[in-house]
């Protein structure tokens, strides 16, 4: 019997080269490519995995992370699942804050890794800005507390780090060119480091930040509730800077909630709302830029994180 020899030496090592499809059935004639980098491949099923990874490596490397130590983090459930599985694999203790707002497949994940997580009550299920407020007054009694490293996921530029991964991949798979780049903020890491990547590769993509037209914070400074989980913070995310995005711009949450349905029943592609607003802005980006153009967006996380939440309902 053959044994087929590898050179992973633990699950941290599948994180990241995942795959791109072009999308087809719901680009409408006339428009410009467009094409998804499915993240859902990444071992949590999101594109949080290559940042917790590169935010506990980065503190181990500095020494602010050590053993016996707690790792800390309020989170809508991503980043704690990830994060959760990179403390499972080195060993370290994890306490996320979250909320019941939040898919229960994903608070049920965070347990199932050993995670001690914390919830905070929401209002009758809403994402507002009021509840990031009480996630983050529990955070900070817990980061007040000895032996803990609070991973600062929206400060901590070892989260852009991770992310330019995807930017590298993304080059390495689309060698026509990228003519826009297009992903919803919460933290925006995730733009701001494929962006980086991009520019510093010298590709002239246009960056477009998206947020729901319900929490229009970039667009009008003002929040709101609504339910794309993982965006929509509510403020502006400091990693945000001028030069790292080129226009921001808002996707109603009933289209992009249409969108990920039309995903899983005409491309195969399961995946939550936050990547349904991506393709649904993607789609739009490829409209106007017409027959030529490349646009190029991801698929945040699996829909298998949100089969109890009426996503696919509709």
């Amino acid at each position: 019997m053959s044994v087929i020899e590898t050179k992973s030496a633990s699950v941290l090592d599948a994180i990241g080269q995942t795959p791109i499809v072009q999308l087809r059935s719901v680009i409408p004639p006339g428009a410009g490519r467009v094409f998804l980098k499915l993240e859902y491949f990444n071992p949590t099923g999101s594109y949080k995995d290559r940042m917790a990874l590169a935010i506990i490596e980065g503190a181990e490397r500095r020494g602010t992370l050590r053993p016996g130590m707690r790792v800390i983090e309020y989170t809508g459930g991503s980043t704690g699942s990830s994060l959760a599985m990179v403390c499972a694999v080195k060993g370290y203790r994890f306490t996320p804050v979250s909320s019941d707002a939040f898919a229960r497949e994903k608070l049920e994940t965070m347990r199932a890794f050993g995670a001690d997580l914390i919830l905070v009550e929401s209002e009758a299920g809403r994402i507002t800005p009021a509840l990031f407020d009480r996630m983050k007054a529990e955070l900070a009694r817990q980061a007040a507390q000895p032996g803990v490293f609070f991973t600062d996921q929206f400060h901590n530029a070892d989260a852009i780090e991770g992310y330019r991964s995807i930017g590298r991949e993304l080059l390495a798979q689309l060698e026509s060119g990228i003519t826009a780049f297009c992903g919803a903020v919460g933290t925006a890491g995730m733009l701001v480091g494929v962006s980086r990547e991009l520019k510093s590769a010298g590709c002239a993509a246009n960056v477009v930040a998206l947020e729901p037209a319900e929490s229009p914070t970039l667009t009008t400074g003002q929040g709101g509730p609504h339910r794309v989980e993982g965006i929509g913070v509510g403020f502006r995310p400091p990693f945000l800077q001028p030069g790292d995005y080129d226009e921001v711009r808002v996707v109603e949450e009933s289209p992009a909630r249409a969108m990920a349905r039309r995903l899983a029943r005409e491309q195969g592609i399961l995946a939550g709302t936050s990547t349904g607003l991506n393709v649904e802005a993607a789609v739009r980006l490829a409209v106007e830029l017409g027959e030529g153009a490349t646009v190029v967006t991801v698929a945040c996380d699996t829909g298998l994180k949100y089969l109890h939440s009426g996503l696919y309902s509709g």
